[in-house]
């Protein structure tokens, strides 16, 4: 019944949460690390990987769980669960928008969302932060984390920053940091 769970776990996870997959991460990091999917490291691990990587974090994120998990089809469940909510939300958003898009009552739903979607990204932050800045190697990980700061504010090209932090981390784990 692995697909199935697979399935209803990302589908719950799509159902409930609003602003994209920085917003599911704090339900994917608790679900998948509760059910025994992954292990903590292991989420924060994929989730360096999933952004060098092209596609939705979220989407990723239930592909490659339900990959570890259930072969192919286990990827196929958690993926179609992580999608159709929204798929459905859209289809339905879609038809009856133009009667209430003047409503005020969608106007402040929307309005409500903003700030629970930054508190959502927020705690993502956080949890990702705290699993790695907690640890040996916390005064190279805060000096990688200030360079890369300053050459994103600088607009530098996304993909030099990636292979750089990527050096970074290879010649870390060589040295032993």
């Amino acid at each position: 019944m692995i697909y199935l769970e697979l399935f209803w776990t990302f589908f719950t996870i799509g159902a409930f949460t609003f602003g994209g997959g920085y917003a599911m991460l704090p339900l994917i990091q608790i679900e998948v690390v509760n059910k025994g999917w992954l292990a903590n490291e292991a989420v924060v691990n994929f989730i360096a990987v999933s952004e060098s990587t092209p596609g939705p974090f979220a989407i990723n994120m239930a592909t490659y769980v339900g990959s570890e998990m259930g072969g192919v089809l286990g990827a196929a469940c958690a993926t179609l669960g992580v999608v159709m909510p929204s798929f459905i939300i859209i289809l339905i958003v879609a038809k009856c928008y133009d009667r209430f898009k003047k409503s005020k009552l969608v106007k402040g739903a929307m309005s409500g969302l903003k700030p629970a979607v930054i508190g959502m990204i927020g705690t993502a932050v956080l949890s990702i932060g705290k699993t790695v800045f907690v640890q040996p190697g916390l005064l190279f990980s805060a000096v990688l984390f200030g360079v890369m700061a300053v050459l994103a504010f600088r607009k530098v090209h996304p993909i030099i920053i990636i292979c750089i932090s990527a050096a970074a981390g290879i010649l870390a784990g060589i040295l032993g940091i």
